[in-house]
């Protein structure tokens, strides 16, 4: 279903990359060590001006750091040395986000994503001496370069290496945070910051290594963010009017859109991530006032509440069968009903917001009365109220999940769900948050009980790991206790620089940085 106005608004709205040029920090070797975040680190080797000096054979090779997380193009030139090069150069690239893309062999990859993405390339350069940038944009800090050839008369320099990073997130218009915020929470920002701007291309990119596409789950977080640092209210405009011009045959928001080579939208259908066409809107609009734009998408707004209150049974609970699916988590033991629920309620309570805001005092009235509908079928049928505690699906199942999400839905008073949360911690459910998608929730849900503390303590122990682990930008998954994990497979695949990681410059900025 194509609106083909709302795919030219957005095509209107594609930005200008900005590029910023970065030379190598230094030269490292990448050491297998048991301790270190998934058994590899690096260690100093030389620096950049000294491999400049250097002379290379077939066979040798060298892993060079840039310092910090880079998305962008490399350039390279070459110069052959002791004799004209006879014959073409040929190089192997592999790009690493993190030691371990160094260190392990990508022939022994055996994920659940397609091998493509892992970031290696062979290239022949026909003309020595020269200058070459590659064609493909990469996502990465580290960089190994193998000199498969030359084999015989000469030797090979490399006179330059740099990359072009590209964004169109502006650095310059973020404001610093006052003096008085601590340290930790500094570096914590500053890091968000950066996975933010690494993920801001011609849209919200859910991550520069893999996937690279518009999704919208990651895109609701990412312009939260955005409100707070970039102010990029265009970006978030592009990606919406996307998101409405190219839905799925019955009326819902696709879950993702690719850009190229035109604008697609995939045909993954999620419950919560259609519903959040509506969160992205209201938290748009709150932010920028931009009434046509409002104006415009809100019918579509509209239409994914009829849609998903048709999943409701006769007790207005949503229905969980295997007809449907929604995400909430990268948690395969989790079951979504209860979370669902909350998730429609928490969306509704915003277009009712949306529907007044547009002076459709009638449309808002009846979603309040869907409001409270769907909201008294959970406490009659989700809340056990021996226990305290919100239950899903058939087996009852208790999850951190569910607790947050109808905190964030309000379907108790806030001191209700404080107290919610407080038994939450204190009895630790099995099906925990996996990813930092989650654990954003648990954080806003903290927040908005009056749980600031304990909000500011969980993002310190979550996302200030990973910056304890040396995380240059967040990443996708995260398991203090499980470091290793993936829901691939293999850590080779997973992304480190992940849009719905980029939030703690949200809590910060919002929360936290005041005096």
């Amino acid at each position: 279903m194509i609106n083909q106005s709302f795919v030219d608004a957005a095509e209107e709205l594609k930005p200008e990359l900005i590029g910023n040029k970065v030379s190598p920090a230094r030269v490292v070797d990448v050491v297998h060590d048991s301790e270190a975040l998934h058994g590899w680190k690096t260690q100093h080797a030389s620096t950049f001006e000294e491999l400049q000096e250097q002379r290379f054979s077939k066979g040798d090779s060298f892993v060079l750091d840039f310092g910090d997380h880079q998305v962008g193009y490399l350039t390279i030139s070459l110069q052959s040395v002791e004799a004209r090069a006879d014959a073409p150069v040929r190089l192997k690239f592999i790009f690493g986000e993190m030691p371990c893309e160094i260190g392990e062999s990508f022939d022994t990859y055996e994920g659940g994503l397609d091998r493509s993405w892992l970031q290696d390339e062979i290239v022949n350069f026909d003309v020595v001496p020269g200058t070459y940038t590659l064609p493909r944009r990469y996502s990465f800090r580290y960089l190994k370069i193998e000199v498969i050839t030359p084999a015989r008369k000469f030797k090979l320099a490399f006179p330059d290496v740099y990359v072009t990073s590209v964004s169109s997130g502006d650095l310059s218009l973020v404001a610093p945070l006052p003096d008085h915020v601590p340290a930790d929470l500094r570096e914590m920002d500053r890091i968000a910051i950066r996975t933010l701007q690494d993920c801001m291309h011609t849209v919200f990119e859910d991550g520069p290594k893999r996937d690279r596409r518009l999704w919208i789950g990651d895109l609701r977080l990412q312009a939260l963010a955005n409100y707070e640092t970039f102010n990029h209210y265009d970006l978030v405009k592009r990606c919406l009017y996307l998101f409405a011009g190219l839905r799925l045959e019955g009326g819902q928001v696709s879950a993702c859109v690719y850009e190229k080579p035109e604008p697609a939208a995939d045909d993954i259908y999620l419950y919560d991530y259609s519903l959040f066409f509506i969160s992205t809107l209201h938290d748009y609009y709150a932010a920028s006032q931009d009434r046509d734009t409002l104006s415009q998408l809100w019918p579509i707004a509209l239409e994914q509440v009829e849609l998903a209150l048709l999943r409701l049974d006769a007790r207005g609970i949503v229905t969980d069968d295997p007809s449907w699916y929604c995400f909430t988590d990268w948690q395969n033991d989790l079951n979504k009903q209860a979370s669902a629920q909350a998730i429609l309620i928490y969306c509704m309570k915003q277009a009712v917001v949306l529907a007044e805001t547009m002076g459709q005092r009638e449309q808002a009235a009846a979603i309040q009365g869907y409001v409270e509908h769907v909201s008294t079928a959970a406490l009659n049928h989700l809340l056990n109220e021996r226990t305290g505690m919100f239950e899903s699906g058939e087996a009852g199942q208790v999850s951190w999940a569910s607790q947050v999400w109808m905190v964030l839905a309000g379907v108790l008073d806030q001191e209700a769900n404080g107290a919610l949360l407080d038994r939450l911690f204190e009895e630790d459910p099995v099906i925990r948050p996996m990813t930092p998608y989650m654990y954003h929730h648990l954080i806003e849900a903290l927040i908005v009980s009056g749980r600031k503390d304990k909000a500011l303590e969980q993002m310190r122990a979550y996302w200030g790991e990973m910056a304890r682990d040396g995380a240059d930008t967040f990443w996708e998954v995260f398991q203090p206790a499980d470091k290793n994990n993936s829901p691939y497979g293999s850590n080779l695949i997973n992304s480190y620089c992940h849009a719905w990681s980029c939030t703690p410059t949200y809590f910060i900025r919002k929360y936290f940085a005041g005096s």
